[in-house]
């Protein structure tokens, strides 16, 4: 009997998420299409038949994650929150390397080979700009409602993203050299600098 649609997507997405695993747990420079068949217990012909090269299979991978992260990016801000701080805060704890989004293991692979490959790097930028979006709007709603004073939600957004990559990649490349409870001190006093709210509000 030939394979349904819905059977070709499962087969898809079962590749798509081991061979983020894989990415996750040993680089992309390291990552096989026997090595995923291998743990699916398919075939690498199989894998292959869905995405024709290691290439494809990889940038594939990364906009499979991508639309995840995207996907529970909209589930947090549809849900309710007291405040838009609250909001706030809640978007840079998911954004951050203590998060339900993919792995930072993951994202630092993406970032370096997508000096090497331009449809990885669009991929990821495309993650990138949206989430960074989505910390300028809540901080313009704030504005606008009068909790938050910023003359740049977009600048204290670079910011606030530009601070919490960093501090991800101390956690993940050095072995926590910087742990969490600090982190996000730190992360919660820049936000509160880059909102106009005082230690104590």
């Amino acid at each position: 009997m030939p394979r349904t649609k819905k059977e070709a997507d499962v087969r898809r997405g079962e590749i798509l998420g081991v061979t983020l695993e894989l990415i996750s747990e040993r680089g992309i420079a390291a990552l096989r299409g026997a090595d995923v068949a291998q743990r699916l217990g398919i075939s690498s012909a199989l894998v292959f038949y869905h995405f024709e090269n290691l290439d494809n299979l990889i940038v594939s991978a990364f906009r499979y994650a991508t639309e995840r992260d995207l996907v529970a990016l909209d589930d947090l801000l549809a849900a309710d929150a007291p405040s838009t701080l609250e909001r706030l805060r809640a978007a840079l704890r998911e954004y951050g390397p203590t998060g339900s989004a993919q792995s930072w293991r993951l994202w630092i692979e993406g970032w370096s080979a997508g000096l090497r490959s331009e449809s990885l790097r669009s991929v990821i930028h495309s993650l990138d700009e949206r989430w960074r979006a989505v910390i300028a709007e809540l901080i313009a709603d704030g504005v606008r409602l009068g909790e938050f004073r910023s003359e740049d939600p977009v600048g204290a957004a670079w910011r606030l993203t530009a601070l919490i990559d960093g501090l991800a990649v101390q956690r993940v490349a050095f072995d926590n050299p910087v742990i969490r409870s600090r982190a996000e001190t730190w992360v919660d006093s820049a936000l509160r600098a880059e909102v106009g709210l005082t230690p104590g509000a």
